[in-house]
């Protein structure tokens, strides 16, 4: 097996992250003075990205996780989400931020938006390191957006392939997966 870091052509840097990290937790603290947000990290992808950004954020908040599936082993959706991990917090009447690792085709971002909506919230926006606009089946509004990208199978910084790459510090594509 080669080297990880051999087989992926860099799109984004670590310090292109890192600085965009800073820049969202600032619009985060700005909208959320005193409303304790609860933000709901969607696993696993969205590990990396959000712990990152939580560390930065200096405002009270609350953290929870839902892990879901949608693509399993291959490099395009299927188009069915799962939840196969639920919340452990109640949120109703709470303002909630879904952190998403990236908006593909907006399926799962819609469904849980939806999902979550259901639950009754006072507020719930979404913030995702990355999204594909071009590549939309479902119309989805992030609030807090890292990057929009081309439509391009990225992996690193938590994004994997088949459970590999998830280590990158950087953003980077892989054709050949």
């Amino acid at each position: 097996m080669l080297n990880p870091r051999e087989e992926v052509e860099v799109l984004l840097t670590e310090q292109e992250l890192q600085t965009r990290l800073n820049e969202l937790a600032e619009e985060i603290e700005a909208d959320y003075r005193d409303k304790d947000p609860i933000l709901i990290g969607v696993l696993q992808g969205a590990f990396v990205f959000m712990a990152d950004l939580v560390r930065r954020i200096r405002i009270p908040l609350m953290v929870d996780f839902l892990r879901v599936s949608s693509y399993g082993q291959s490099l395009v959706t299927s188009g069915e989400v799962k939840i196969l991990l639920d919340l452990t917090l109640p949120i109703a009447k709470r303002h909630v931020i879904l952190v998403e690792d990236i908006i593909d085709t907006g399926i799962t971002a819609d469904y849980l938006k939806a999902n979550l909506i259901s639950r009754g919230p006072e507020s719930i926006k979404i913030c995702s390191l990355l999204q594909k606009k071009d590549n939309l089946v479902r119309m989805v509004s992030v609030d807090y957006l890292g990057f929009p990208i081309e439509n391009r199978f990225v992996v690193g910084y938590g994004l994997d392939y088949a459970g590999r790459y998830r280590e990158l510090p950087y953003v980077g594509c892989i054709e050949d997966a």
